[in-house]
């Protein structure tokens, strides 16, 4: 019965015309093809719904009962129609996303006021979380994530530069323990751990042709790189975060930055969604104003 809802839809239109010509030319469609369509229909249901003479077309008394109901459920899946093509042709309608914490406040928050303000009928549902998710089995619009998390069959818009974690500590930290020269001293320090879902994150570091990766040992670990920070602030120990976020922290003497020259820059964020194809109108506009300017 797949083709039921061209034939109501056909009916309905007959009904209201009151002839298949002018119904068959609304549709587009051609006057024999119509008919046999309606007749499909009569045979399924077993019921005449339209009474035919040479002159005229009229419902018949259970045409009339049937078109009671279709009517307003036709309207109403027109008006959804409507509104589903809105979305391609206007920047309208909901946008889900997830995305870690710090790429919210670097990403997302600089730039949605300006947004709110140019698409005042998009509305952002964000979602937080540090690991790789599958957008579709989320049923995500995009996501936000560092480059090298994101799969290769994906579509990848960068929206921040090259970036570097910092490793910090605070004065008071470091007013009872020696400042790490190298990467091998933080054996010595407690150090703050952050946590995806399935494990620790282990430090990496790099200086022209070493590399090696550190587990930190400490008291805590957080999945928030926020918690992370302000732990390190509080004097427990030593962490790592972004350094675009930890810039003003680091030049009021908050936190003292160590082994800069053993971390290197990597990859930075990149908004990521499924196809190019018939993509919404909303979507787009997202893009377009997150993606990095050179």
């Amino acid at each position: 019965m797949r083709n039921d809802l061209g034939e109501l839809s056909g009916f309905a239109i007959v009904a209201e015309e009151r002839s298949f010509t002018r119904a068959a030319a609304r549709l587009g469609i051609s006057q024999s093809a119509l008919s046999h369509s309606i007749r499909g229909l009569e045979k399924r249901l077993g019921l005449q719904l339209l009474a035919r003479t040479t002159r005229s077309v009229s419902p018949t008394a259970a045409g009339s009962a049937l078109l009671q109901d279709l009517a307003p459920a036709l309207e109403r899946i027109e008006r959804a129609v409507a509104e589903t093509r809105k979305q391609r042709e206007s920047p309208t309608g909901r946008i889900r996303l997830i995305i870690p914490r710090t790429a919210t406040q670097m990403v997302i928050l600089p730039k949605l006021a300006q947004f709110a303000r140019a698409y005042p009928e998009i509305v952002l549902e964000v979602t937080s979380s540090n690991d790789p998710v599958d957008l579709v089995a989320g049923e995500y619009d995009a996501g936000v994530q560092l480059g090298e998390f994101i799969q290769r069959d994906m579509i990848a818009v960068r929206v921040t530069r090259d970036m570097r974690l910092a490793v910090v500590g605070s004065p008071r930290y470091f007013k009872s323990h020696t400042v790490p020269r190298k990467p091998q001293d933080l054996k010595d320090h407690s150090c703050i751990g952050f946590r995806f879902s399935n494990g620790l994150y282990r430090w990496e570091f790099e200086k022209g042709r070493k590399a090696l990766t550190v587990s930190p040992q400490g008291p805590a670990s957080f999945d928030d790189p926020a918690l992370v920070i302000q732990a390190v602030l509080n004097g427990v120990g030593i962490g790592t975060a972004m350094e675009e976020t930890l810039r003003d922290m680091i030049s009021e003497g908050r936190l003292i930055q160590v082994l800069r020259d053993w971390c290197p820059t990597f990859q930075g964020y990149f908004l990521y969604y499924p196809s190019r194809r018939n993509q919404p109108a909303a979507l787009s506009a997202l893009i377009d104003t997150l993606r990095l300017s050179d």
